[in-house]
C-alpha cells in the first residue's frame, strides 16, 4: 500500500502548532497516509499515542503500513473523525492533547479513477469516502428532484449556474441515468455556457465538490468531529484544522470563535446573564497559509488554510 500518493501540506506548521510532546494523546481525524501522523509521532515520541480516524479503508491500509514502525503508539480507527468522542470513550479515553483535521479529498482519492472524484477520469460516479456504506453520488443525481440539486449544487459549490446545471440534469436523466463521471461532466459543460467557462477552473469543479460535499455529509461531519474535539481536549491542548475552501474554513473560523468568546449575550446588555465562559484562546488571528516554496512543490498546499486554538 505504499502506492498511496497524498503528500501532506503544512508539515511542519502542523507540528508547530499542534506542539506534541512525549506521553501525550492526539487524533489524526482525517488519517489519509499517515504523513501527518508520522511526524505527531516523532515528535511525542518515545511514548506519545496518535488515534487515527479514517472511513476510507485503503487510507487506513496505507496509514498502517506506513506506521508499523511506531507499533502500539498507534490506534486506528475505522470511523467518522464526528464520532471521535465516541471511540474515544469506547477506549477508556476521557481526555486528548490535541486533535488534527485535514480536511477534503486526499491526493490518493483524486487519482483513483474508479472512485469516482475526478471529473478527469471516466469512472462510476460513487465519490464515497467509506466505499463500503451510504449513498453514491450517482443515486443524488438520478433521484433527488430539482431543487435539491440546485440546494446542493449552489450552497455547496458555490456555482452561480446551480439552478441550470440542476435542469439539465433532471433532463439528461429522464433519457438515461447519469451513472458515470464523464456523463455528468457532458452535462455540466452543457448547462453553462461556454463563453462563461472559466480560465482556470474546469466547468464541473464546483459542481463536483458540491456532490462529494453532500455524499460524504462533509459540513455536517466538520461541525460535530469540532465540537467533539474541542469538549475533548484538556487543558493546554490544542486543536488544528486545515481547510481547502472558504465553507469549511468558515466553519472553522466561527467555530473557534464562538468558543473562545464564550459569553453570546447581546452586545447592547450592560452585564452577561448567559453564564457563559470562554473555552479556547485563538492561536492563528488569521489563517496560516502554504510558502511559496511548498505551493511550487505541492500545488494542493495553494488552497490550505490552518487555523489553530489552545484549550483554556
Amino acid at each position: 500500500m505504499t502506492g498511496f500518493g497524498h503528500r501532506s501540506v503544512l508539515p511542519a506548521e502542523v507540528v508547530e502548532y499542534l506542539a506534541p510532546r512525549p506521553g501525550g494523546i492526539y487524533v489524526d481525524g482525517t488519517l489519509g497516509g499517515g504523513g501527518h501522523a508520522r511526524l505527531v509521532l516523532e515528535a511525542s515520541s518515545p511514548d506519545g499515542i496518535l488515534i487515527g480516524f479514517d472511513r476510507d479503508p485503503a487510507a487506513r491500509a496505507a496509514a498502517g503500513a506506513a506506521l508499523t514502525p511506531f507499533g502500539e503508539r498507534v490506534r486506528l480507527v475505522g470511523r467518522n473523525f464526528a464520532d471521535m468522542a465516541e471511540a474515544l470513550a469506547g477506549m477508556g479515553i476521557a481526555a486528548i492533547d490535541g486533535f488534527l483535521l485535514d480536511l477534503g479529498v486526499s491526493s490518493h482519492q483524486l487519482d483513483t479513477a474508479s472512485r469516482g472524484f475526478s471529473f478527469q477520469a471516466d469512472a462510476p460516479l460513487d465519490m464515497r469516502m467509506d466505499t463500503d456504506s451510504g449513498v453514491t453520488a450517482a443515486d443524488l443525481v438520478n433521484e433527488l428532484d430539482e431543487g435539491e440539486l440546485t440546494r446542493i449544487i449552489r450552497d455547496y459549490g458555490e456555482e452561480r449556474w446551480a439552478k441550470r446545471i440542476a435542469d439539465f440534469i433532471v433532463k439528461a436523466r429522464q433519457t438515461s441515468p447519469i451513472e458515470r463521471t464523464f456523463q455528468l461532466v457532458d452535462v455540466v459543460k452543457g448547462a453553462i455556457p461556454k463563453a462563461k467557462w472559466e480560465e482556470r477552473i474546469h466547468p464541473a469543479t464546483r459542481t463536483f465538490q458540491a456532490l462529494r460535499i453532500a455524499v460524504n455529509d462533509e459540513l455536517g461531519s466538520l461541525e460535530r468531529g469540532l465540537a467533539s474535539g474541542i469538549g475533548l481536549l484538556a487543558p493546554g491542548g490544542r486543536g488544528v484544522v486545515i481547510s481547502f475552501h472558504s465553507l469549511e474554513d468558515r466553519i472553522v473560523k466561527n467555530t473557534f470563535r464562538r468558543f473562545a468568546q464564550g459569553c453570546t449575550c447581546p452586545k447592547d446588555f450592560p452585564r452577561c446573564v448567559c453564564g457563559g465562559r470562554p473555552r479556547l484562546r485563538v492561536l492563528t488571528g488569521r489563517p496560516v497559509m502554504a510558502g511559496s516554496d511548498e505551493v511550487s512543490d505541492n500545488p494542493r498546499a495553494r488552497s490550505a488554510k490552518l487555523r489553530a486554538v489552545e484549550k483554556l
